[in-house]
């Protein structure tokens, strides 16, 4: 028999575990209809802007893309009030996460430091390129531990991630908070803050490093077109940075990993005033009417600046989820994230967000 040769990070690599599809749990419990909360994505779907490009666009898909995307980096750029050279579009923004790690860190020598209970791409990525990967404890009601952060880099720190707003919490960290953060990391250490969500915050420029990332120097903004403009099957993001590291990581990079309908929707959608506000529009009275009633069901809820909202219910989450399943709503359990006992549930239309308010009550009250 040949001998299987696997890298040893390899060996015990747990990999990431995406939400329930709709089909799944159609099939596993009979289901006609099912609402799906458990992804964060756009309750709107798609824009029919988007959708008449992408119809147009579709005959050219034949051809390669454009190499590194110019038309929608200086679409972002634009958009953004950024300069393009900052920014680097990628196949979704864990492509950029991904492309720093293998840029900046040496593995064997470098660390990445985050917290506990985060998006789980940074442990995944470092751990797959070889690098340290360090996790510090969140603060008091989950809190986002900047502190913690600073007292844990080192020389050898090479990246230092925080989401925010932060995922499953929804909580964020204010600008001047990151600001700081930025300021007392060693030489050479770069601050990533992963705004994924950050179209939802209020109000944002209390909240986004974005503007601030060209004159700071040591920060990269990462950002996605899967939550507000509604493209994440199209696995679009980028990442505004300092521009010789912009440099490095386009040199870097396998060619065309954006794809050319993700480049034409991307172009559309940063056009789209109208299906973005209107996205805007839903999230927040969807994420006031939850944050309103949850309580009042009995839950603990954490404040949100996000699409989504994260709970505690009175009874098992592992149970509440399963039985939410089974009237057709589908949300997602937190063990994954290390909070066995909390569950996240994205805001949807104003239907889905009271149709799981409805489960929920008559699971509580059963």
């Amino acid at each position: 028999m040949p001998s299987q040769r696997v890298r040893p990070e390899i060996q015990s690599f747990t990999p990431y575990v995406p939400g329930l599809s709709i089909e799944e749990i159609k099939a596993k419990y009979g289901l006609p209809t099912v609402i799906k909360l458990a992804s964060n994505e756009n309750p709107l779907g798609v824009s029919p802007v988007v959708r008449q490009v992408l119809a147009r666009a579709v005959d050219q898909v034949f051809r390669y893309p454009q190499n590194h995307s110019p038309r929608l980096t200086q679409a972002i750029a634009k958009a953004m009030g950024v300069p393009a050279p900052m920014v680097v579009a990628g196949n979704g923004s864990d492509e950029i996460i991904d492309l720093l790690l293998r840029v900046i860190a040496q593995p064997g020598q470098d660390n990445v430091v985050c917290y506990e209970h985060c998006f789980s791409m940074y442990g995944l990525v470092a751990r797959l390129c070889g690098v340290e990967y360090r996790e510090v404890p969140r603060g008091e009601d989950f809190r986002l531990p900047l502190e913690s952060l600073a007292e844990a880099v080192d020389h050898n720190t090479a990246l230092v991630f925080v989401t925010s707003p932060d995922n499953p919490t929804g909580l964020a960290a204010r600008a001047e908070e990151l600001m700081v953060l930025s300021g007392i990391l060693p030489e050479g250490a770069l601050l990533v803050v992963d705004e994924a969500y950050m179209d939802f915050s209020w109000p944002p420029e209390e909240y986004s490093m974005l503007n601030l990332a060209a004159e700071l120097g040591n920060v990269v903004v990462l950002r996605t077109f899967s939550k507000a403009y509604g493209l994440a099957g199209l696995r679009l993001g980028y990442g505004v940075m300092p521009e010789w590291l912009a440099e490095h990581v386009r040199r870097a990079r396998p060619p065309f990993t954006v794809n050319l309908l993700a480049e034409e929707a991307g172009i559309a959608a940063l056009d789209d005033d109208a299906f973005y506000s209107a996205t805007l529009e839903v999230v927040f009275k969807g994420r006031e009417r939850l944050l309103k009633r949850l309580p009042e069901l009995g839950c603990t809820v954490w404040p949100s600046q996000a699409n989504f909202v994260m709970f505690r219910p009175p009874l098992s989450a592992g149970v509440v989820c399963e039985e939410l399943l089974r009237r057709g709503v589908i949300v997602r359990h937190l063990k994954s994230f290390g909070l066995p006992s909390n569950i996240r549930v994205n805001v949807g239309t104003h239907p889905e967000t009271e149709a799981f308010l409805k489960a929920l009550e008559e699971i509580l009250n059963a």
